[in-house]
């Protein structure tokens, strides 16, 4: 039985890593094989500033297409079109009021792997996420974070497609 931890992803996130990996392997790989050409062309690459950074730029894609391989081959996709919507879960789009602030906040939850606090998507192992996994619609629940008990009320759950 293998231990490796599931990475769960919603279908956009699956075709954001999967369109990520094929332009690294068509696009930039490319473009990196050019720029080392064009180094070596120079002449004695022992001081070759720009043979340098092409060779780190390609470990640099070469380790960011295995990283996604590695999460694709992990992957557990969430159907977002089957999320119940009595009880928050992953794939889900949440509308909370923080009862302090008096501020409505929206969050998608995801896994780990697509966690964008920027863009509003928020992973089920976070703080916030952990407390709202499972809550219903009109719940109120108490997260504890680094600034003290934070406390939110679910007012809407809804599907995130």
């Amino acid at each position: 039985m293998s231990d490796t931890k599931k990475n769960i992803l919603t279908y956009e996130g699956l075709r954001a890593l999967e369109q990520e990996v094929e332009d690294l392997k068509v696009n930039k790989r490319q473009e990196v094989a050019q720029k080392i050409k064009e180094a070596r062309e120079q002449g004695d690459l022992s001081e070759n500033a720009e043979y340098d950074a092409a060779k780190d730029e390609q470990r640099d894609i070469e380790a960011r297409i295995e990283e996604i391989e590695k999460i694709l081959k992990n992957a557990e996709v969430i159907d977002e079109d089957e999320v119940d919507l009595n009880r928050i879960s992953i794939g889900c789009r949440v509308k909370i009021l923080d009862v302090e602030e008096k501020e409505e906040l929206v969050y998608k939850i995801v896994g780990s792997t697509e966690a964008n606090s920027l863009k509003g998507k928020i992973s089920n192992e976070s703080p916030v996420g952990k407390a709202l996994i499972g809550a219903k619609k009109g719940q109120t629940i108490k997260v504890e974070t680094q600034v003290g008990v934070l406390k939110y009320k679910i007012l809407e759950i809804e599907r995130s497609n």
